[in-house]
């Protein structure tokens, strides 16, 4: 998992008594939290610089665990560190969808400004340079982070421009920024009426006055005080709103598990990791409105018997941590969040908590697992989490999509929703349309749209002079589609029946420029590197899959490899442990069935149509 977090830094100066009195303070500041171990971890990372082996004692024995366990997290968790990094760390995206758009050129080009590999620090102790199994800004791939502040669409000039701005002391200050990557408001925007992105681009998302003047916590004051939980739920019930964050179950059916049963306490935990490549959505509503994701789990706290909420935030998305802190601190101050609610029994609160580089705690389980303070490893369902979840009390996991659609649907009713979209997919749903299109961007439509009408009125139609050569559909999990499904509606059902999915309704779009063994190869070096390890079938799956693809690649390949291939694939998806080991074959064998004549170009004739794979 931390494969890209090792690096060859400066050497560690013993650490003085001020900084120490600082790592004592946070501890005690955590000390009777529940789940300390990452939050602590995360605050000392970023007062310190890093954590060695005398901080990680300290740390253990603070909270009175194992220094074991520190390790444990500390090693899986790939953004954590061990000795001083640069003041400055770089990390270059390398996910699928900046791969297809050069990443690995520009790699190259940034190691060669700064005179060092991968890992390593400049002589100046300026810049440290790692790789990042993704960013989570595909629509302005390829980027970068630095620190905190995401510069993307870059070229070789930008790299040396902004390399420049920095040694200059120009670096931006990320909270004061609008936003991480784009202005929503300047993207083309559907016709019709808006549900979860009405006030992004429209508000000031610091201010909790601005979201109240449009409304905001109206829906919220609603529920608690003139519905009750059992209401609620039907009325989610009703909507038929299925989970956005690519699973698709029945929101409402999922709180009517929880709602009934007589166990306390009980949680709501809003899924904000988006670590799936290609998926962008849930960052422009955590930094454009983030008090419509709090009232939306507010909400659902309310319908389910909650008294305490969690959002899950992944590591990369500092400005989203931001303003979401900020948001909870201002509705607690104005009584949206806190004691008794509205003058009633309710009482509830919300924390973030932060992922720290890991794409399977995007899996409910693991997330659970994770704001426990322990390794992201999935548990074994059943007992779902509705039933015994975090802490092994009830609990509600929803991604931030869904949540933040939970307002509107109190607001305006269960049918009012189910109208929207298709009868399989009901209500909005926010598509990211990125790749070789002419304008990445997200677009939030009645669920049913279809793949040609996203491409050409949203993403502004394929890049000049190039094709339509496939698509990847719902993340990086997910299968490849043709030119024949571009008139296929991007519902659940209906991309399901021509080998594609809905997901997380990322569309990764790619020209006849991209060779589909290269792509897959990119779509392995993910997955090899994000699997946490705990099965055998998925520890030892992906490599063998990323090493028998980059020899063919290589043309080094034999026709044998192609039905290993399908063999090892087919035994993941029966024995791994997770979703992530089942479905990280998915990509491959859909490659196999729509192209697999390169593939057999590259084994046989060692050659590569496209010109990408250096045979």
């Amino acid at each position: 998992m931390s494969s890209h977090s090792g690096c060859a830094c400066q050497t560690a100066a013993p650490l003085n008594p001020e900084v120490l009195n600082k790592v004592d303070a946070i501890i005690a500041s955590h000390k009777d939290q529940p789940g300390a171990l990452m939050p602590v971890l995360q605050e000392v990372q970023e007062a310190v610089g890093y954590l060695p082996p005398e901080v990680q004692e300290r740390i253990a024995q603070g909270l009175k665990i194992q220094g074991s366990e520190v390790f444990g997290v500390m090693s899986f968790y790939s953004m954590y560190t061990w000795k001083p990094k640069g003041k400055y760390v770089i990390r270059m995206c390398e996910s699928p969808p900046c791969h297809i758009n050069g990443s690995d050129n520009l790699l190259e080009a940034m190691q060669q400004e700064l005179g060092i590999g991968i890992g390593e620090t400049t002589q100046d102790g300026l810049f440290t340079l790692e790789k990042s199994a993704c960013l989570g800004v595909c629509e302005v791939s390829p980027a970068m982070q630095i620190n905190e502040v995401v510069i993307g669409n870059l070229t070789r000039d930008k790299i040396k421009e902004t390399l420049a701005a920095y040694r200059a002391g120009q670096a931006a200050a990320y909270k004061n920024l609008p936003f991480s990557t784009n202005d929503f408001r300047k993207y083309k925007q559907s016709p019709q009426e808006l549900v979860v992105l009405e006030n992004v681009g429209m508000i000031d998302p610091n201010s909790i006055n601005a979201y109240v003047a449009k409304g905001g916590y109206a829906n919220l004051k609603k529920a608690v005080t003139t519905m009750t939980p059992v209401q609620v739920v039907e009325e989610v019930k009703t909507s038929g709103i299925r989970g956005r964050g690519g699973a698709g179950f029945p929101a409402g059916m999922k709180w009517s598990f929880t709602q009934p049963l007589a166990v306390t306490p009980k949680y709501v935990i809003c899924n904000a990791d988006e670590g799936e490549p290609g998926t962008i959505k849930d960052r422009y509503v955590m930094e454009g409105d983030p008090h419509k994701v709090l009232e939306g789990i507010a909400i659902a706290g309310y319908a389910v018997g909650a008294s305490k909420g969690f959002i899950y935030v992944r590591g990369e998305y500092y400005l989203s941590k931001h303003r979401l802190n900020q948001a909870i601190e201002q509705a607690r101050a104005q009584g949206y969040l806190g004691e008794k609610l509205f003058g009633t029994d309710f009482s509830f609160d919300i924390e973030v908590r932060s992922g720290f580089g890991c794409y399977i705690c995007g899996e409910e389980t693991a997330l659970i697992e994770s704001i426990e303070g322990k390794r992201g490893y999935p548990r074994m369902k059943p007992p779902f989490p509705g039933v015994a979840g975090l802490w092994q009390k009830p609990t509600i996991v929803n991604n931030v999509e869904t949540l933040a659609s939970v307002p509107a649907i109190i607001a305006k009713g269960g049918e009012w929703y189910k109208a929207l979209g298709t009868a399989d997919t009901t209500g909005t749903k926010i598509y990211q349309i990125i790749g070789h299109v002419q304008t990445p961007q997200i677009v939030e439509v009645p669920a049913g749209i279809t793949l040609r009408d996203l491409i050409d009125s949203y993403g502004g139609g394929m890049k000049s002079g190039s094709k339509f050569k496939m698509c990847q559909t719902g993340g990086a999990s997910a299968g490849l589609v043709t030119a024949q499904a571009l008139d296929t509606p991007i519902d659940y059902g209906s991309m399901a029946k021509v080998g594609g999915a809905l997901g997380s309704g990322t569309m990764l779009v790619m020209d006849e420029s991209v060779c589909a063994v290269d792509f897959i190869r990119s779509v392995a070096v993910f997955f090899a590197h994000e699997s946490c390890g705990q099965c055998t079938p998925c520890r030892e799956g992906t490599p063998r899959i990323l090493e028998t693809i980059t020899r063919i690649s290589k043309g080094q390949g034999k026709m044998e490899d192609l039905d290993f291939l399908e063999r090892l694939a087919g035994v993941m998806i029966d024995a791994s442990f997770c979703p992530l080991g089942q479905t990280a074959g998915g990509p491959m064998l859909s490659a196999f069935k729509n192209f697999r004549q390169e593939f057999e170009e590259h084994i046989k004739d060692k050659k590569c149509a496209a010109g990408v794979c250096k045979l």
